[in-house]
């Protein structure tokens, strides 16, 4: 009997806890997370030819990539932001946006990228998030790179 008591309580609290999530989810017509990155570049090819040949960026024939968030080693969530139009945070960049690519190993992808002449503006291996890096682009945009903590 106590048993069964203790399951009833049980059930019935996670039902509880499945209502609550319920209630509590967002309605018909909001934002579920980022469908695609789309931005302008001098030479769309050529770049697109880097962020393959320096980053490891799966670019399709059609000139695009699907990063899927299913890959291994990718974190379950996309981080969205918007800083203040005074920040310092995209320097030396002078574009207003910047992009954070995951990695699955950042010392791998360090190493592939200078030894293409790729340098590495900064690094930080101390963050409770992860390791961070950054570098510029062909064409001058910051890029944040980032290895999840596991």
């Amino acid at each position: 009997m106590k048993r069964r008591s203790i399951l009833l309580l049980c059930l019935t609290v996670l039902s509880m806890a499945g209502l609550a999530t319920a209630a509590s989810a967002p309605p018909a017509g909001h934002i579920t997370g980022v469908g695609g990155i789309f931005f302008k570049a001098k030479d769309p090819k050529a770049l697109a030819a880097w962020y393959r040949d320096v980053l490891g960026m799966p670019v399709e024939v059609w000139g695009g990539a699907a990063l899927r968030y299913d890959a291994p080693k990718h974190p379950p969530a996309l981080a969205w932001n918007a800083f203040p139009a005074t920040t310092n945070y995209f320097a030396p960049s002078t574009s207003g946006l910047m992009i954070n690519y995951a990695v699955d190993d950042m010392d791998a992808l360090l190493a592939r990228l200078r030894s293409k002449g790729v340098t590495v503006l900064k690094r930080d291996d101390s963050d409770p998030n992860g390791r961070f890096a950054w570098i510029l682009d062909p064409e001058g945009n910051k890029v944040e790179l980032w290895e999840p903590k596991r």
